[in-house]
């Protein structure tokens, strides 16, 4: 991929208040400059920065309708009435259940969890899971991680005499159901401080306010914090303001006390002997918790998540893990296929979005089908299948490009449709499809700006071989968890050199072991360079380049860095 670097510079006085910053928080100059770049500016916020406190979360009835959620919560045990807690079937959804089902439990025995099936239900709330609500004599429903748009769904279980309480973090429309409380920190009414929460994370703030309203020590809740972490990194939401608080404690528990079933999960990916971070949850637990509901039904992922018996968590994990390997297969082929079909789309150059339909692909892998897609081609993707009749499929985004308004500015041909600014899913008559392609197109060409349509590098800081010591590694470590707001820090080293060991790694042969000099300090240091072999022939002319790169301690040598290197540049 041809990045384009872009050094992200400060005006003078930004410079001075970058210097006074790295000052006041005993950390090298770039780092200054990487707090103010996250709005951190004065001593009291480095210190909540570095050290989250769970006691600067935000008060739960600031939330719009939750006494009344509350309330209606306390009514239903009171009354000893059946709860069902019924979430979505991706990561989110099977986290926020899990969560709210473990935490209730402790407190009350008539609860229990639905998870819709992808094939049979479909995304959302479903007439035959309310009817399996009331034949199971269910009178509330706690719904999470969707629901804001079940209007005709939420009207039919009033009719039934179920009550719902919804959980949800997606774009309301002006219509809202007619549920007993509506928590969303999206809604346009809303006044809770921060509308960046999961699913997972509205759960929370729900059990929260219900742990204070019945006396319940916070300390039971703030064991669950594992799971908020595991929804906060697979639903790529900022990790900022109350999210990172959340996440940096629920990442302790993960690493400190993981429940039974994580346990089993973190067993079964062989991570138990290193600290696990966000990315160890987005590319290892996450895609294993996500296949249960891909491959088969998200309920197994929920049952895993609330087990309590290691023997039997451990044999599903395996099991799940078996759903993620067949999901792995499903994914390459369907990838295979879906860049043959954009390879055979008439003006692809012209072209500032891409969207393909196939009846025949695995309704659970089109979401990931669509990244890789945005990926290769760096433009807004949706893909398509055929499911009960009706083209369903999903959209992705690039940085900067919101593809729920472009989803939206179609939804005179979407028979439903939601999601958030980089992700979306939408269904539609199949013959609506080539419709929908030149519209989605239409409005993509017209509000995507040509810096959006380039893959671009930002970069944080220019440094010196000799700056990047394990000291300076581990004050960087300080601005973890990483995430969107908060990314991983980009430094680039300008006219570095082949210190003369550096070789093609790889089954095939497709990386680079480097170990580098710079020209100033004669440091050496290694790195790695996933996918850029083909930089190595000119590396091994000892001619100079610049790199950019992250920094991550050494695996194999404690103690040590190491370079993760993103792009190369040979010098002019």
């Amino acid at each position: 991929m041809q990045y384009k670097w872009n050094y992200k510079s400060l005006d003078a006085s930004g410079e001075a208040l970058a210097v006074r910053l790295a000052a006041e928080a005993g950390v090298h100059t770039v780092m200054g400059k990487l707090l103010l770049e996250r709005g951190v500016i004065d001593p009291t916020e480095i210190r909540k920065f570095f050290r989250p406190q769970l006691s600067d979360l935000h008060d739960p009835f600031l939330m719009n309708d939750m006494q009344v959620a509350v309330d209606r919560l306390n009514k239903a045990i009171i009354k000893k009435e059946r709860i069902m807690v019924y979430g979505d079937y991706d990561v989110d959804g099977c986290t926020a259940v899990a969560l709210v089902y473990k935490f209730l439990r402790q407190y009350y025995a008539n609860v229990s969890t639905y998870i819709p099936d992808r094939y049979e239900e479909g995304y959302g709330i479903s007439r035959k899971g309310i009817d399996f609500a009331c034949e199971s004599g269910v009178r509330l429903i706690i719904v999470l991680d969707c629901g804001i748009k079940a209007i005709d769904e939420i009207a039919y279980a009033k009719e039934l005499g179920i009550d719902f309480i919804i959980c949800d973090h997606h774009v309301p429309d002006e219509e809202m159901p007619p549920a007993v409380a509506i928590l969303n920190p999206k809604r346009p009414d809303n006044h809770y401080p921060y509308e960046h929460l999961s699913g997972c994370g509205v759960g929370f703030k729900l059990m929260q306010a219900f742990a204070i309203s019945n006396g319940i020590e916070f300390n039971r809740l703030a064991e669950l914090l594992d799971l908020c972490a595991i929804s906060i990194a697979t639903d790529i939401v900022p990790i900022m303001g109350e999210n990172r608080i959340l996440a940096w404690h629920g990442l302790r528990c993960l690493n400190s006390n993981p429940s039974v079933g994580l346990q089993a999960i973190i067993d079964v990916c062989r991570m138990g002997e290193r600290e696990l971070t966000l990315n160890d949850i987005i590319f290892r637990i996450g895609p294993r918790l996500n296949a249960s509901g891909r491959v088969q039904n998200g309920q197994e992922a929920v049952s895993l998540l609330v087990e309590n018996d290691y023997a039997t968590a451990k044999e599903m994990a395996e099991k799940i893990d078996l759903y993620n390997d067949a999901r792995k297969d499903l994914d390459k082929k369907m990838t295979e296929q879906a860049v043959e079909l954009v390879k055979e789309m008439p003006n692809l150059e012209e072209k500032r979005s891409i969207v393909i339909y196939n009846p025949e692909w695995h309704k659970g892998v089109i979401g990931i089908v669509a990244s890789r897609l945005t990926e290769q081609y760096y433009r807004p993707v949706v893909v398509l299948t055929e499911s009960e009749g009706v083209a369903t499929g999903s959209a992705r985004s690039v940085s900067g490009f919101d593809v729920y308004k472009a989803v939206q500015h179609c939804a005179d041909l979407l028979q439903n449709f939601g999601g958030h600014t980089y992700a979306a899913g939408l269904s539609m008559k199949v013959e609506n499809v080539p419709e929908f392609a030149k519209r989605f197109e239409a409005f993509v060409e017209e509000h995507i700006l040509n810096e959006q349509t380039k893959p671009t590098l930002d970069i944080d800081g220019y440094l010196d071989f000799s700056d990047i010591t394990f000291n300076f590694f581990k004050k960087l470590r300080r601005f973890a968890p990483f995430g969107p707001d908060n990314e991983r820090p980009v430094f680039c080293t300008r006219r570095v050199y082949d210190y003369g060991t550096s070789k093609v790694v790889g089954r095939g042969q497709e990386h680079i072991k480097l170990e580098l000099v710079d020209g100033k300090s004669n440091t050496v240091i290694n790195g790695i360079a996933f996918g850029q072999s083909s930089q190595a022939r000119y590396i091994k002319t000892r001619r100079a380049f610049d790199i950019c790169y992250t920094i991550e301690e050494n695996s194999h040598k404690r103690g040590e860095v190491q370079l993760q290197i993103i792009d190369i540049r040979p010098c002019e």
